[in-house]
């Protein structure tokens, strides 16, 4: 199929979950144009039946990159492949939007960062959240309830047939506390304008079809240098409960702030990827006593109702991703917050498994 002369032609690296929410982005933007889809197995000949037809398919990453010669990578294969493609593209010139976790290890998301700015090509990392409209009102929100901050999130998935054969490949490389908690770990940096200074956390293997040195359910403790305090739990595999599978909560000295999503969070839903993003509503809970040591102002409620769908936020990820290569945008900052995350994050995996806290 010819291409554009102004778009930027992207090459659709994985083809899952993620892979076709950003592909479909690419495929209805002006400015993007698809120039390749790559997966190992079928799910490239399923997404470009979706897609309409007509885009070229490969099997191989590095054979696809000569071929096409794109203007950008998207970047959505397991993590374990991370570094290795986006150092790659970053050195044929690429632009590079990659899912989070930027990589397996630090070290391997520090040597990406490097190449990005080596190469002075963009480097964007999918941290969906950061695009959220209702997401942002709960941070703004959070940041006016004083210090120190008590912050309670989770997001357990009882997930089963293709969902759950996703979450065994993650794990051979990843934890669900690095591969799902780097969200709400930048969520919580952002909410309290600090870095952490110590990390604790547990975690339980319940099932063979998990590594030996992993484990399918962890939770995590951080504490930042204000005295504010954190908790991630996140828990992967058809036995985790879908009970109360949804909790995002604050509270400081002010008062409360809450995510209520009452449909998303209902039992049944931990495994539909849009309700891992639904707000519904906010709940802000003022602290405030009168004289009778009665609250001297009601709760509110704000309406979300009007939110984005899971689709819509990858669209706004990749507007951006466009926005940053159009307009020479820095994206140091986000970059550095996405290295910061992982590396707090890895430190949790790393008190899981020696049983000791971590200081940063």
């Amino acid at each position: 199929m010819s291409l554009k002369q102004n778009n930027i032609k992207v090459l659709v690296v994985g083809c899952g979950n993620m892979g076709t929410s950003h592909a479909m982005a690419y495929h209805i933007l002006d400015g993007f144009e698809i120039c390749g889809l790559v997966s190992t197995g079928n799910s490239k000949n399923v997404l470009n039946e979706k897609l309409g037809g007509g885009y070229p398919l490969f099997s191989d990453f590095y054979e696809a990159l000569a071929a096409t010669q794109p203007d950008a990578v998207c970047i959505s294969t397991y993590p374990d492949t991370h570094e290795a493609y986006a150092v790659k593209s970053f050195e044929s010139g690429c632009h590079v939007f990659i899912e989070k976790p930027l990589a397996d290890t630090v070290e391997g998301a520090q040597r990406v960062a490097e190449a990005a700015k080596k190469a002075g090509k963009k480097l964007l990392v999918g941290y969906i959240l950061r695009y959220h409209p209702s997401w942002e009102k709960f941070i703004e929100l959070s940041q006016n309830m004083g210090k120190p901050l008590v912050m309670r999130m989770n997001l357990n998935q009882q997930s089963h047939g293709p969902k759950w054969t996703v979450h065994r490949n993650l794990m051979k490389s990843l934890s669900p506390i690095v591969d799902c908690a780097v969200h709400y770990i930048d969520v919580m940096c952002q909410m309290t304008g600090l870095k952490p200074v110590q990390v604790s956390a547990i975690g339980a293997r319940l099932t063979d079809d998990v590594p030996e040195w992993n484990y399918n359910y962890g939770q995590l403790q951080i504490r930042f240098e204000d005295g504010s305090v954190g908790w991630y739990e996140a828990g992967w595999g058809p036995m985790v409960s879908d009970n109360a599978f949804f909790i995002k909560d604050v509270f400081g000295p002010k008062g409360a702030v809450s995510i209520v999503a009452k449909a998303a969070g209902a039992a049944g839903n931990s495994d539909n990827i849009d309700a891992h993003t639904k707000t519904e509503s906010i709940k802000v809970h003022h602290a405030a006593l009168n004289s009778a040591d009665e609250f001297a102002k009601a709760d509110e409620w704000i309406d979300l109702s009007d939110e984005p769908d899971h689709q819509e936020l990858c669209n706004r990820e990749q507007r951006f991703f466009l926005k940053a290569i159009q307009e020479d945008l820095d994206l140091t900052r986000p970059t550095e917050d996405a290295v910061n995350s992982l590396k707090i994050a890895f430190a949790c995996d790393e008190s899981v498994k020696t049983g000791e806290m971590v200081r940063l």
